[in-house]
């Protein structure tokens, strides 16, 4: 697998879904990235793409036709090209095929960017719509970040810090991983939200209006953690695998279909328009301590 390396850092990518695989602070001797035990989760930090989350019946409508699309879309499933690669950046890429079409109306270029400098690393989506029409998608990020970090810790004794006061509610997701319509309070005037494993038994915690560009995740009684900031994301997820030893920080553009969508990709919740022959980027970055 393509490899990244320079003093501080250690960054391996699966050229199937451009997924990060792995991340390692070789001064600190530390890994980051989840081990994707096949018991719990097996991937480590799918790229989401045309879609976040799921469609109702897998299925969306666009001019007429339906399609028929899985949860988070196929640019996690497909092998990316490596376009470009030195040693501290390498470009993945995918293009519009015969299959893809199949699912989705759209002539398009889609490429994953890793980029790292010292301690820290940098993900580019970058959406170019190839077509003569406006296309419609949305991407995400799905990074699982093992917890605990350190040994002689529980997860518990591990939180999230957002770097704005957060008067924030939650949006719960049904039993079919639709968004529900009124948001139940949870944040309340506050920084933190501690990690407790029951925080996921009843899927990922979604939220529409934060305010922060910025989340943590730290112990008080270990040094070792990570800060991940993600701007021109307009929604975030949260979530784990039931018990699983991670906790993956997702920011998205796009959110899963809310339980009274029509299925009408034009009026998706979160959907990007993008007009013909224009590029669309967003990057998230992780420094890593």
């Amino acid at each position: 697998m393509p490899e990244l390396k320079n003093g501080q850092l250690h960054v391996v990518i699966a050229e199937k879904g451009a997924e990060l695989r792995k991340v390692t602070r070789t001064d600190l001797q530390q890994d980051y990235i989840w081990s994707a035990d096949p018991a719990f989760w097996a991937k480590t930090s799918p790229v989401l793409f045309p879609i976040v989350g799921t469609v109702k019946n897998n299925t969306y409508t666009f001019e007429g036709k339906n399609y028929t699309l899985s949860r988070h879309g196929f640019a996690r499933d497909n092998v990316y090209a490596v376009t470009s690669q030195s040693d501290t950046q390498i470009t993945f890429e995918l293009n519009s095929n015969e299959d893809t079409l199949k699912v989705y109306p759209f002539h398009f270029r889609f490429a994953v960017i890793y980029t790292i400098e010292g301690a820290k690393l940098t993900v580019t989506y970058q959406v170019e719509n190839k077509g003569a029409s406006d296309m419609y998608f949305s991407v995400g990020a799905h990074p699982a970040f093992k917890v605990p970090l350190e040994e002689g810790v529980t997860y518990e004794d591990y939180y999230l810090e957002f770097n704005k006061v957060e008067d924030t509610p939650l949006y719960l997701l049904s039993d079919g991983g639709f968004v529900e319509t009124t948001p139940v309070p949870f944040l309340d005037h506050t920084q933190r939200l501690d990690l407790k494993k029951s925080l996921f038994y009843k899927d990922a915690l979604v939220f529409k209006s934060l305010s922060s560009n910025a989340i943590t995740l730290k112990s008080d009684k270990k040094t070792h953690g990570l800060t991940l900031q993600y701007d021109g994301f307009p929604f975030m997820g949260i979530w784990a695998a039931i018990d699983a030893d991670f906790v993956c920080i997702e920011p998205w553009c796009g959110v899963a279909d809310s339980v009274n969508a029509t299925g009408e990709l034009t009026e998706k919740e979160g959907i990007n328009l993008l007009p013909a022959k224009q590029l669309f980027e967003r990057s998230w970055s992780v420094d890593f301590f």
